[in-house]
């Protein structure tokens, strides 16, 4: 049988958010999520957190998105003191990586605090896997002894990384019939499907370029016949599993 880890991303983005992740994992099929520390609803998040012991809950390591948890950067944020936008890393670019690191360090610190025990770490916008990056990210990931969402091509050199077989992009794939899902992962036995569900508020609408689908996505991980579909012929688990799994 093969296992799901089936991810929200951006928890504790907004109230919003954090509601349609919760709602997607108390009646749906969410079985994990990635909390953004630095945004507005990340204390609303962990309240929630606290309340729902079941939902696996990471780090999603942000970059492009809201202001940094330190404040004094010079090469992560523009002049209003945000972080830049992710256009900003899509050529070439200059990063001070001890900057980098010691942002990604409070804001792993800061779920920390709140008395929430991360199962993973992630990042936003994926930028974790540029290649300036992930040094930083894998330092962090072995330093705290956490899984890693598995985006990017894991080499020897890197050493022993605890992640999933497969990592799928497109949350669709929950729509079809189970022979399908199977044949999409013949390879794989462990596999984690990203997502985005939320309701919608004006934070979302004004902030993001992906708001209106997830309410798609949140809608498919509630519905009956795709519950019923997961809850019979596929495992459906958190990196905690995995991680008790594979040590």
């Amino acid at each position: 049988m093969k296992k799901l880890i089936i991810n929200a991303d951006d928890f504790g983005y907004s109230r919003s958010v954090n509601y349609g992740i919760i709602d997607a994992h108390t009646d749906g099929v969410l079985t994990s999520t990635t909390l953004m520390t630095n945004m507005p609803g990340a204390e609303h998040a962990y309240q929630l957190g606290e309340k729902h012991k079941t939902l696996g809950i990471g780090v999603h390591l942000t970059l492009t998105c809201g202001k940094p948890i330190l404040k004094n950067h010079h090469t992560l944020v523009d002049a209003d003191g945000n972080f830049k936008k992710l256009y900003h890393y899509q050529k070439l670019f200059h990063i001070d990586t001890n900057e980098l690191y010691a942002e990604w360090k409070a804001q792993i610190e800061a779920f920390l605090d709140s008395g929430l025990a991360p199962t993973h770490l992630d990042s936003h916008h994926h930028i974790n896997n540029l290649e300036p990056i992930l040094p930083v990210f894998l330092e962090l990931a072995k330093e705290y002894k956490l899984p890693v969402r598995h985006n990017f091509k894991i080499k020897p050199e890197f050493g022993t990384l605890i992640t999933t077989d497969h990592f799928e992009y497109n949350p669709e794939i929950l729509l079809g019939d189970v022979n399908t899902i199977v044949e999409e992962y013949k390879e794989a036995q462990t596999i984690e499907i990203m997502c985005h569900p939320a309701y919608l508020d004006k934070s979302l609408m004004t902030g993001s370029s992906y708001a209106t689908p997830r309410i798609e996505e949140l809608a498919m991980l509630i519905h009956p016949d795709v519950k019923k579909k997961l809850q019979q012929h596929f495992q459906l688990m958190t990196y905690r599993e995995l991680e008790k799994e594979e040590a």
